[in-house]
């Protein structure tokens, strides 16, 4: 069997349009109904999806008041997926600004546990400046900070997992010994941010370690993908743009001597789908006619720094104005690249990232968006996708019903699942315990051999 497609259903409240709620397509009325979301996974996991993906931030979006932007704790919505399902994949978000390590392994070991293998955490340092105050602090960490942090909260969290061995807990009822202790291990980690003495107070999860995902594409962003992320998910409108960033991030995870075969590139893209391509973009335009602008400027106030009020929004963005344009984000980036390049209206921008906010939008047949994806997949600018359902759950109905099958005709995607853990599906080796590398005998599953690994640093090694 060739390369196969990895796809993940990206759970946003009502989908990913941000005037989603208001058509007449969408079930509003579920959005806090478990059962919902539950149906949603059972309906992924039909279709042989790797994963569910549920985003989270730890403060209100001010804009809130025009769209379903509201959060819902991941892991207490993860555990009631993970008891209503049976095979596909669970990535949560979790802060490395706004949470502690031992907090975080646990909750990511239990969700592994409670899963039987199918967990993924998605690695974030949070951009939402007002979450400072959620959290006792005066003010939100600069950039560069919160990913120095990161970098030692992750080293943390690797460590607390590995503490306990695979074969730790032996439950001998002759000899009356339930856990050998011999093989549980304190970490005495003293980083520039962290000082964790553990172990784990959790055994070893059916991975080793949950999946790490990570969803910056800032230049900070990528030197941590590439030393620690397994999968990245990020955000591209063209091909060309793809490409570049799938040869760098590969190549930088080269460069820490990792296989660039155990870090997946996934992008984002919303389709819409029509029995012509007249009426898949006729269907984008029915939502995009449901966009009201305040929340449309709000967005671009906060990506570029620009006040737009009172600027028409039939015509074109003022050249001053861009020229204060802030660029440090690699989001914004992409909005003023596209500006510049597309010369677009104010309220043409506002209905091109009304979609996905900056993720790929494509409206076509079912044949047309199976086409983009293999020609994105082939094309070296993807291992996968994150599907981002314009609304739910028609959107994901459709692409389920309609893309699944001629992707899976073509042997670009399974049929069945093989293998029980998210890691399986995706391809990535699982770690074996930093601590126990001199227990395993040379080419067994998860042998490490201590020249190969650093302490401290992911245990990402090649799949056999």
């Amino acid at each position: 069997m060739g390369r196969q497609l990895k796809l993940n259903l990206f759970i946003y409240p009502g989908g990913h349009h941000e005037a989603a709620w208001r058509h007449p397509k969408s079930h509003t009325d579920r959005l806090l109904d478990i059962r919902f979301y539950q149906e949603l996974a059972q309906r992924a996991e039909a279709a042989k999806l790797d994963a569910v993906f549920y985003a989270d931030g730890p403060a209100l979006e001010s804009n809130v008041q025009f769209a379903t932007r509201f959060r819902i704790e991941p892991f207490t919505w993860l555990s009631a997926i993970a008891v209503a399902t049976e095979r596909i994949g669970l990535i949560g978000t979790a802060s490395t600004t706004y949470l502690e390590p031992y907090n975080a392994a646990r909750l990511f070991a239990s969700l592994d546990h409670l899963s039987n293998g199918r967990a993924g955490w998605n690695i974030v340092t949070t951009g939402a400046e007002r979450a400072a105050q959620n959290f006792g602090l005066d003010e939100h960490p600069p950039h560069a900070e919160r990913y120095d942090r990161a970098d030692d909260f992750v080293r943390v969290v690797g460590k607390l997992w590995d503490s306990w061995e695979d074969d730790t807990v032996v439950a001998d009822a002759g000899t009356g010994v339930f856990a050998d202790t011999s093989r549980i291990h304190p970490v005495e980690h003293e980083g520039r941010y962290f000082r964790v003495a553990g172990p784990l107070n959790t055994p070893r999860s059916p991975q080793g370690r949950p999946v790490y995902v990570q969803a910056g594409s800032s230049e900070d962003g990528k030197a941590f993908a590439a030393e620690h992320a397994e999968a990245v998910f990020t955000a591209h409108q063209s091909l060309d743009s793809a490409q570049e960033f799938y040869a760098d991030i590969k190549a930088r995870a080269a460069a820490f001597g990792r296989d660039p075969g155990q870090l997946l590139v996934l992008p984002g893209i919303s389709p819409y789908l029509g029995s012509t391509e007249a009426e898949a973009k006729a269907l984008k335009q029915e939502f995009d006619e449901l966009t009201q602008p305040e929340y449309g400027l709000g967005i671009l106030r906060k990506l570029l720094g620009i006040d737009l009020d009172g600027v028409p929004l039939d015509g074109p963005f003022p050249p001053e104005l861009l020229a204060t344009a802030g660029k440090a984000g690699s989001r914004s980036q992409l909005v003023l690249d596209i500006i510049c390049r597309e010369n677009l209206t104010v309220r043409q921008v506002l209905h091109r990232f009304a979609g996905a906010r900056g993720h790929y939008v494509f409206a076509g047949t079912p044949v047309q968006v199976a086409d983009e994806i293999q020609r994105w997949f082939e094309g070296g600018a993807a291992d996968g996708f994150n599907i981002m359902p314009p609304w739910l759950p028609g959107g994901f109905d459709a692409f389920a019903d309609e893309v699944v099958p001629i992707l899976q005709s073509r042997g670009l995607f399974r049929t069945e699942y093989s293998g029980r853990t998210l890691r399986e599906y995706f391809g990535l080796a699982r770690p074996a315990s930093q601590y126990s590398r001199g227990r395993h005998t040379p080419g067994q599953p998860g042998a490490v051999q201590r020249s190969q690994h650093v302490p401290g640093e992911p245990l990402l090694a090649a799949n056999t």
